[in-house]
């Protein structure tokens, strides 16, 4: 058995982890990174990477029948679905590097390939290597949650994690959940030539806002998915490329079936009770500081840290983390200013709180602001002009903004930086933007938050018309 000493063990090598040791061992710091999977975590290997990897050859193939409105003959896209996991393949081992073995060594970080558990508060475990560290960071990420359905371990299904390896284009493919994975999934499965059914639970997009919602459901049934909401799978029963999923609402059979239901936080082979660490079934028991409630040596970085599960949010934690345990400042989380994204097309993204969750915080103080995008010119010229933005604003400053169009993922960033910086809508309305571009929508709702402000001002006519008469 070999003993380790070091400043700092990280526990999970994806996308926070390798942030954290790739600061900190630049830093001066000495690391440590266990990981006893894939370098990269779920984003590289079965999450953002490959799902967008393979909304790209979707995208490519419903292209070719959209030619008509542009003057261009349509045409039927010869879809080769082995080929098109092909690409996502390549698009993985383009990135892999980045977050390789052999890129964190030589930085300087020790790479242990090994799973890490807790053997005491101070030390963890990683195969013959017992680690030593002044400050741990768990960042094991979450994987699929896969419910306990009756019937459901008798047939062949697929989540996240095996998708992207199946090289047989299913039939007729069978979505037991309407959340962004599953709806992402459906989008380009039925692109790429496959009959798509989505069985929800409750209601598709169930966090997000419903109007934005329901603009990119009506999109995605017209392509052809079949989206039932308000069925919860009772059963599945059948075999092989029959499989039957028994809901309240009528039976659904297929040739395949994905479950993309949820996520659970990966904590099973911690042993975290051992190391005296305080955690539920959402992740460890930390607080705004992301460090443990009861141990103090201990912090969490990413999905295990029980917040919002996205890739980004991770290396947000890390920066976080980094402050504080290098530099001993003070450096507090915050949910406020975090966006996401559906990359289904139309796209569909969030930041700060929805026109629900505003309304209930502030009341009558709340003015939301919309802007169709039925009026950028940019889209109307590539005929994606369907969309809506919508501005939660309180005191002249964005709250919260909804997007539900095309491009939103890159749009929301300004409202992003907006929150995180405190700003006022004026900020926005005053920024100069090339024309013609989608992102002028962005500047086009700002600028309705002062028009009835302007012009349907008596106040600012009587005060334009006795500056008139003044003026030689």
């Amino acid at each position: 058995m070999t003993l380790i000493k070091t400043d700092i063990c990280i526990i999970g090598g994806g996308s926070g982890g390798l942030s954290i040791a790739a600061g900190a061992v630049q830093m001066g710091a000495k690391v440590v990174l266990l990981e006893g999977h894939k370098m990269g975590g779920d984003c590289l290997n079965y999450g953002c990477v490959p799902s967008k990897a393979l909304i790209a050859s979707a995208k490519q193939a419903h292209a070719m029948s959209q030619g008509a409105k542009f003057g261009v003959a349509t045409a039927t896209a010869k879809v080769d679905y082995a080929a098109a996991k092909d690409h996502v393949a390549e698009v993985i081992a383009t990135i892999a590097p980045v977050d390789s073995v052999e890129r964190f060594e030589g930085l300087g970080v020790q790479v242990i390939q090994d799973f890490g558990r807790f053997i005491s508060p101070t030390q963890v475990q990683a195969g013959d290597t017992i680690i030593e560290a002044r400050r741990f960071v768990v960042a094991t990420g979450s994987g699929p949650f896969v419910p306990p359905i009756e019937g459901l371990d008798a047939v062949k299904y697929y989540t996240n994690e095996d998708i992207f390896d199946l090289r047989e284009k299913p039939d007729h493919l069978i979505i037991i959940g309407g959340g962004p994975i599953g709806m992402e999934m459906a989008q380009a499965h039925v692109r790429l030539g496959s009959k798509v059914t989505v069985i929800e639970g409750l209601k598709a997009f169930g966090k997000d806002d419903p109007e934005m919602a329901a603009i990119v459901i009506e999109s995605l049934k017209s392509e052809g998915i079949e989206i039932i909401e308000d069925a919860q799978a009772s059963k599945i029963s059948g075999a092989g490329k029959s499989i039957t999923v028994h809901t309240p609402k009528g039976d659904v059979t297929g040739s395949h079936l994905l479950m993309a239901v949820g996520r659970k936080v990966n904590i099973d082979k911690l042993d975290l009770e051992t190391g005296g660490i305080a955690f539920t079934r959402g992740g460890l028991k930390v607080g705004d500081d992301l460090r443990s409630l009861t141990n103090r040596r201990v912090y969490a970085a990413g999905d295990v840290a029980g917040g919002l599960q996205f890739t980004h949010v991770a290396g947000y934690h890390a920066g976080a983390l980094i402050r504080s345990m290098l530099f001993g400042l003070p450096s507090k989380q915050s949910t406020r200013h975090i966006p996401w994204a559906t990359y289904t097309d139309p796209e569909l993204a969030q930041v700060g709180l929805t026109e629900a969750q505003a309304r209930d915080k502030h009341g009558d103080r709340l003015e939301v602001i919309r802007f169709d995008m039925a009026h950028n010119d940019r889209l109307i010229a590539e005929r994606k002009n369907k969309g809506l933005i919508k501005v939660m604003v309180v005191k002249g400053r964005p709250v919260g903004a909804s997007i539900a169009g095309p491009q939103a993922g890159e749009l929301i960033g300004m409202w992003a930086m907006a929150i995180a910086n405190n700003l006022k809508m004026s900020a926005i309305a005053n920024t100069v933007l090339p024309y013609p571009t989608v992102s002028e929508v962005n500047k086009r709702a700002a600028g309705a938050y002062f028009s009835p402000r302007l012009f349907d001002s008596a106040m600012v006519k009587r005060v334009v018309g006795l500056v008139q008469r003044w003026l030689s």
